[in-house]
């Protein structure tokens, strides 16, 4: 029996040795695969760290989007219900045409936002040198635009409809309105026809709160952006001679060459103009 326990003991001594020779170089064969982790030096840890320099173009950008918030609350017509969507592009196209050389020394902008009823006043027409709204009032669309509200707009005559785009002040004359002002459309296939058509600016007895009160909405041009009879000399009087006037629509197939962005920040960020 005891040679048998010998025997047995010698017999388990030889498998633990021969398994310990199977699983050494296993063992070893991971080590050599898996590299030991070395301390990082500092030269390496500062490469690893990513450092985010912002582009040019995004700084732009951000001064831009910037300058034109501040000029908006400066002037203070939120309030007044001009939203800056209408503002921002209305400022990309005036700086767009200062670069053209497309407008005079006088820094008066127009807006006109047919997207508001006409029972709203619509129309403001801003200076941008002593960044303050010079007037603020309702104004007519042309009668086939619609009722209370435009939604229909176009560029051919006799259509008796408003045009969309950008605009340029020419001379005024004396017509069947009396005293009226003439403007030049600038974005081909929305406004170009505005002189041919007789698109002028001009008072109207249909442009009142009298009118409104008694009609539920403006009375309506037959394509011009119509004054009231009591402002229309004093707006006349300070937009003629090329200024800017850009009126706004709810029509999503307009565009127009003059609201480059681009072009926009670079006039902007280029002069000293409303910093």
């Amino acid at each position: 029996m005891e040679n048998k326990s010998v025997v047995s003991r010698q017999r388990l001594k030889l498998k633990s040795r021969r398994m310990v020779r199977r699983v050494l170089p296993f063992v070893a064969a991971l080590f050599m695969a898996t590299p030991l982790a070395a301390p990082v030096t500092p030269s390496k840890a500062a490469a690893s760290v990513k450092t985010h320099v912002p582009s040019v173009a995004f700084t732009k950008a951000h001064i831009f989007d910037q300058k034109l918030h501040d000029l908006y609350r400066d002037l203070q017509v939120e309030n007044q219900g001009l939203r800056f969507e209408v503002f921002e592009k209305a400022m990309t196209g005036y700086l767009n045409l200062e670069k053209d050389g497309k407008i005079g020394d006088k820094e008066m902008l127009t807006v006109v936002d047919f997207g508001l009823p006409s029972t709203e006043k619509r129309l403001w027409v801003l200076d941008l040198e002593s960044k303050q709204v010079k007037f603020h009032t309702l104004v007519a669309h042309g009668h086939n635009s619609g009722e209370n509200m435009a939604t229909n707009f176009s560029n051919e005559n006799e259509s008796n409809m408003s045009s969309l785009g950008f605009y340029v002040t020419e001379g005024e004359y004396v017509g069947k309105h009396g005293r009226s002002l003439k403007l030049a459309g600038l974005d081909e296939g929305y406004n170009t026809n505005a002189l041919m058509r007789s698109v002028v600016m001009h008072g109207a007895d249909y442009v009142s709160e009298d009118f409104i009160r008694q009609n539920g909405r403006l009375g309506r041009s037959l394509g011009c952006p119509a004054l009231p009879m009591d402002q229309k000399d004093a707006i006349i009087e300070s937009i003629g001679g090329q200024t800017t006037m850009f009126i706004n629509g709810p029509d999503t197939r307009y565009s127009s060459k003059y609201l480059n962005e681009e072009v926009a920040m670079s006039t902007l960020l280029n002069t000293n103009q409303m910093i």
